[in-house]
């Protein structure tokens, strides 16, 4: 595979705003509901060209977001004229009410109503880039859709994401709600992990000599080659300033993390495994600790280290009587959780526990569940399991535990990774 060279100084700069008009004049919005609700939302039929398809791509978004209930039956709202019927919505059990239309310039103009306070929550226009129902444009509709989430609960959604794999030896992308999947790479190519940008993914490659390289690849097109040396250069990870990778490397005996720049330069060594296996590194969100697998206790274990390597120490405990296996940890956007895979009953099941009190929870019990990555929201995370038969990924909310399937096909899908927020290109 022939590896063009890029220009990568530019993906850790932070996106540019949305192109559109806020009337809320930056103030912070968000409905008020009862504690441990979900507000009820209705969403009225968007007015102007390709509006159902908006509609039915709003309505799923915040469905799938698991903090909001949509309200059918509202329809009769949007004949109100310039008077809005609050009276009838709350009859309805909603909270809010969205409404929606395209403006003269193409615009998706979005204002909600709140039934509580008998007033306009707040109102928005979003550019809509692209023609109809392209990946642009509908990415375009999730990051309307993210924004109106977080006026509703105050926490922004995760529809304007995309998840990497790995299907046939080649790392895929594919949007949150499962449309718009593509292949990035050729075959050879496993564990991507997304640059906090969202352009790049960082992946292991298999070359024709047997070894194995970590390579960065622009979503757009090229990539180059960061590590390499040795017989195995596995699991990437990206710090969440985007400037380091820390990856798995080692010849026939034993496996190491190694940090090297991602712009390029020379690995330095994290850990001292004599022999052991150390894999799957994860960062804290500040990028001081990394949380990874080590068998240095004769079996895998999930350990926290600081980011230079000292300060080891384990993570999950040995238990007597079960059969201890627990790897692939990630660590949750917002550093509350560390998710992981655990051997029990001799199948893999996804598991989470607090860096506060060590509490564990487990997430999945149907068929076997592994490699857990969380999503920007520190709720929902993309798991590769086999309930369905074959291995597939399915987005389980940690919350209530409720899985939906992303993946189908053949070849199945595994070795999932969550990329950031992504605001509209």
């Amino acid at each position: 595979m022939r590896l063009q060279s890029l220009a990568f100084a530019a993906l850790a700069a932070l996106a540019a705003p949305l192109a559109a008009q806020d009337t809320t004049g930056g103030v912070s919005v968000r409905l008020t509901y009862a504690a441990g609700t979900r507000p009820g939302v209705i969403v009225l039929p968007v007015r102007g060209a390709n509006g159902d398809s908006i509609r039915a791509i709003l309505e799923r978004d915040w469905d799938f977001g698991d903090r909001v209930t949509i309200v059918r039956g509202g329809d009769a709202l949007a004949a109100g004229g310039t008077t809005f019927n609050y009276a009838l919505a709350k009859r309805l059990q909603a909270q809010a009410v969205v409404q929606g239309s395209i403006t003269a310039t193409g615009a998706l103009h979005l204002a909600v109503q709140d039934v509580e306070r008998q007033a306009v929550l707040a109102v928005r226009d979003f550019a809509l880039p692209g023609a109809a129902n392209s990946a642009q444009w509908r990415h375009a509709v999730h990051v309307a859709a993210d924004e109106v989430e977080r006026w509703l609960t105050g926490v922004r959604g995760i529809a304007a994401s995309r998840i990497a794999f790995v299907r046939d030896r080649r790392v895929w992308v594919v949007d949150s709600d499962g449309e718009n999947l593509r292949a990035v790479t050729d075959r050879g190519a496993l564990s991507p992990a997304w640059h906090p940008s969202g352009r790049a993914v960082v992946h292991s490659v298999l070359t024709d000599r047997g070894n194995q390289q970590i390579v960065a690849r622009e979503l757009s097109g090229g990539a180059r080659v960061i590590a390499q040396g040795g017989v195995t250069n596995i699991t990437p990870a990206v710090s969440p300033d985007g400037e380091t990778v820390v990856y798995a490397s080692g010849q026939e005996r034993g496996v190491d993390l190694f940090a090297v720049p991602f712009a390029g330069g020379s690995p330095r060594r994290i850990t001292v495994g004599r022999g052991t296996d150390n894999m799957s590194p994860s960062f804290s969100p500040d990028g001081r600790r990394i949380a990874f697998t080590t068998g240095r206790l004769g079996h895998p274990e999930v350990y926290i280290t600081d980011a230079d390597g000292t300060n080891a120490e384990a993570l999950t405990q040995f238990t007597y009587g079960e059969q201890s296996y627990r790897s692939d940890p990630d660590w949750s956007p917002d550093g509350r959780l560390v998710a992981f895979q655990s051997l029990i009953g001799g199948v893999f099941q996804v598991m989470t526990i607090s860096l506060r009190d060590r509490g564990v929870k487990q997430l999945t019990s149907e068929g076997r569940n592994e490699a857990p990555a969380w999503a920007p929201d520190s709720r929902h995370l993309v798991v590769a399991t086999t309930r369905t038969g074959t291995q597939q990924l399915f987005v389980i909310d940690a919350e209530t535990r409720r899985a939906r399937q992303l993946t189908r096909g053949a070849g199945g899908a595994r070795m999932g990774s969550w990329s950031p927020w992504l605001p509209t290109p």
